[in-house]
């Protein structure tokens, strides 16, 4: 696997990110796409330290810290989701209008 494939793989992860990110009206699929945007990242990222480095291991131990990162902010972002459900019951961007009231 070459450098080149890698970068290619985190780009079409981070462009599907951001068609479920832009394209979608639900807060479910717009965290799914904030995720995968940042899974590219994380890959491009693990990807060239790989590379550049000669798989030193510190540029592995930077790449899980991110993801339990991500997994920890994804978690507090469905939390939010659920209690924005409970309050005023809108599971969709434009069926909240405003966080005031």
């Amino acid at each position: 696997m070459t450098l080149a494939t890698v970068l290619v793989a985190a780009a079409a992860l981070v462009g599907i990110g951001l068609w479920g990110a832009l394209g979608q009206q639900s807060f479910v699929m717009l965290l799914m796409g904030i995720e995968l945007m940042v899974n590219g990242i994380i890959l491009a990222a693990g990807g060239l330290w790989a590379f550049a480095a000669g798989g030193v291991p510190t540029g592995q131990v930077l790449v899980i810290v991110a993801m339990l990162v991500m997994a920890v902010e994804m978690a507090v972002g469905f939390a939010l989701v659920v209690a924005v459900y409970r309050a005023r019951g809108a599971d969709t961007t434009e069926g909240i209008g405003s966080l005031r009231g």
